[in-house]
């Protein structure tokens, strides 16, 4: 049928996923949002629902929230120049929001090496997947190409696989000795070898059984990372932390592409190697973690 109706399909999927979420899933407000409008009632609501959700109770009410930051008829409207909203908001990228992510040697620690398993991982899961079909096509010079619908077939395989390591992850990273730290770490660990040993045969059914179990342990870490990363930082500046680890993977993962083209030239395993040898940097810094969140409150 052609790219133009697969893309067509996607897009029509995608659609689909966005009227669903939109008409069928209720979105709360943020109550900071909500608080800053004056909303008391409104944020005190939200509140409430996330509560009910979680099989929780709260105190919180709007005569508590009046009484701390003040009645919202009360206060005046103050409307600002379009320079001085323009100023306000530059006001927020402030050095002072990152500071208190390194205000002890522990936490600063954890900030760094968490920070840099989100570079490394952010060039080295690209490096393998986002060019995963082209290896399975062209690896191995004394086999004939393999057909497009071999590739995607295999690919689609791949796919879902991994799906079942996330709902896994879900589980261990609970269990007592292993938690967080011994998930994230050993499915790490595992990804890497997995990637290396993907190079040592170019028979379709060996890489495609590389390739699947790649797909289970790395849908592992990350989510576990994705999870894990907002629990280490402190509460106030959990957004700080956790928007620059994902600025510094995507800055990673903009670069992957140079490294695969200049590298795979020479050698079509190279940028395979080199995604290899960036998981496991990321796992040896996970091993350094000073931080385990199982069990425990937020920061």
């Amino acid at each position: 049928m052609g790219w133009r109706y697969f893309n067509i399909t996607l897009g029509a999927i995608t659609f689909s996923m966005f009227v669903c979420r939109f008409f069928f899933f209720h979105l709360y407000e943020s109550p900071k949002f909500l608080l800053s409008r004056g909303r008391q009632a409104d944020a005190v609501a939200t509140v409430y629902g996330i509560a009910h959700a979680n099989n929780r109770t709260t105190w919180l009410s709007v005569e508590v929230l009046n009484e701390v930051g003040g009645y919202p008829e009360n206060d005046r409207e103050v409307k600002l120049s379009t320079s001085e909203i323009f100023k306000r908001n530059l006001s927020k990228f402030s050095t002072q929001r990152i500071g208190p992510l390194f205000s002890t040697k522990r936490l600063g620690f954890m900030t760094a090496l968490i920070w840099l398993c989100w570079t490394t991982i952010g060039m080295g899961y690209p490096l393998f997947n986002a060019f995963l079909p082209q290896y399975l096509q062209n690896a191995g010079k004394d086999q004939p190409l393999t057909p497009t619908s071999v590739v995607y077939r295999n690919y689609a395989i791949t796919s879902i696989i991994g799906v079942p390591g996330s709902i896994i992850a879900a589980y261990t990273v609970d269990i007592k000795y292993i938690g967080r730290k011994g998930t994230i770490a050993s499915s790490t660990l595992v990804t890497g070898i997995l990637l290396f040993v993907f190079t040592i045969s170019s028979k379709p059914d060996f890489q495609l059984a590389m390739t699947s179990l790649e797909a289970f342990f790395q849908n592992i870490m990350y989510g576990v990372l994705y999870a894990y990363t907002p629990e280490v930082f402190p509460a106030p500046n959990r957004g700080t932390g956790t928007g620059i680890a994902s600025c510094l993977n995507r800055i990673a993962g903009l670069c992957a592409p140079i490294v695969a083209v200049q590298a795979g030239g020479a050698n079509p395993n190279a940028p395979v190697f080199a995604s290899g040898s960036l998981i496991i940097v990321a796992f040896i810094a996970m091993c350094c973690f000073p931080i385990e969140t199982r069990g425990k409150q937020s920061l």
